[in-house]
């Protein structure tokens, strides 16, 4: 059963925050009886992990524009007054040998106090997160999040109860160390040739094979027993572009279903843009559109291995598993017209 907010916690709010390879994320939130409403939110592309894959060193560069955005969310948990807090980082921070260095320069110059997690950690929160869009037609489902430096996939059991489907048994986690920024740097750039995506889709295709494998996913699949749920910028702005927005909407896109051939039409018209175009895209702009493409290349892969007929897609994951974590509910939140101005383009 979800455990209530009792009265003293009710009204209590709670600072979440996720800081990967490529972005700095921030959701402040109230506890309710039975989730959470958003009070505030911050969102800023850092490329903290720009350059890690080829010198295993978070740069100078990168980490100043990364405190920068630290303290904008120090200032803002400070001006709510927030109870709780816990900020994490993930593939970059866990990659880089000078990680400590970052560590103690965000606590010092932002006055946040950063816990580097695992991989593992880093699953459980984003399926914590994505509970809410759990469906129960199929008995497994297969959580996975393409980040900036690394894919996380978690295959879970899904439970009917009286409140709804809910995950059971996790059966299976797995980390590649493929994300978009990573992709993206080893093959020069984000501008890919067909040969070149083709390339990258069979890679991280023999990458997932041993999980697979390990597993036996592939089969639940042909038994129509399993579904897919992705979470990360990478399926958020693939929903977008299927629904022809005008302007990002998470409301439209958080819970989408798209059919594999939807998703895979999607893909090929980004492949087959200029970067200008890219670029030019409400729901892509600047600072993605050297990215997209290897995101679509990694989402290509897993639908690929895995067989299914459509994806869910979620527009949330480590900060509403931060929160479900914190407040001991499930993480079900309102978002306000605020969160949606500030994370109006899809962030990984």
């Amino acid at each position: 059963m979800r455990r209530r907010v009792t009265e003293g916690e009710a009204g209590r709010l709670c600072a979440a925050l996720d800081l990967g390879t490529n972005n700095c994320r921030l959701l402040i939130a109230e506890a309710l009886d039975t989730g959470f409403r958003v009070v505030d939110s911050f969102s800023r592309i850092t490329r903290l992990g720009e350059g890690v894959r080829a010198s295993g060193r978070l740069s100078r560069v990168a980490m100043d524009r990364t405190i920068a955005a630290l303290a904008i969310c120090s200032s803002r948990m400070d001006r709510h007054a927030v109870t709780q807090v816990r900020c994490v980082a993930t593939a970059a921070c866990r990659a880089a040998e000078n990680v400590a260095e970052f560590v103690e320069r965000a606590r010092v110059e932002a006055g946040v106090d950063l816990e580097v997690i695992p991989a593992e950690e880093e699953a459980r929160l984003a399926l914590a997160g994505c509970a809410p869009l759990l469906e129960g037609e199929r008995p497994l489902t297969l959580v996975f999040d393409i980040g900036g430096g690394s894919t996380e996939l978690t295959l879970v059991e899904v439970r009917d109860t009286s409140d709804g489907p809910r995950p059971g048994a996790v059966l299976a986690v797995e980390s590649l160390p493929l994300g978009v920024v990573t992709l993206s740097e080893a093959v020069g750039g984000g501008h890919l040739s067909p040969r070149l995506h083709a390339d990258i889709v069979e890679h991280v295709r023999e990458r997932l094979r041993p999980f697979d494998v390990a597993y036996g996913i592939a089969d639940y699949a042909v038994r129509e027993q399993l579904s897919l749920l992705g979470t990360s910028g990478t399926v958020t702005t693939v929903g977008a572009v299927a629904l022809g927005l005008g302007r990002y909407d998470r409301n439209r896109v958080d819970g989408l279903g798209l059919s594999v051939r939807e998703i895979k039409d999607v893909g090929a018209r980004l492949l087959d843009m200029s970067p200008s175009d890219r670029v030019a895209h409400p729901c892509i702009g600047r600072e993605r559109a050297d990215l997209v493409l290897a995101g679509c290349a990694i989402l290509q892969a897993i639908l690929d291995t895995w067989a299914v007929p459509a994806l869910r897609v979620a527009d949330r994951g480590i900060r509403e598993g931060l929160l479900a974590d914190m407040m001991g509910t499930r993480a079900e939140g309102e978002c306000t017209p605020a969160e949606a101005g500030v994370d109006a383009v899809p962030t990984v």
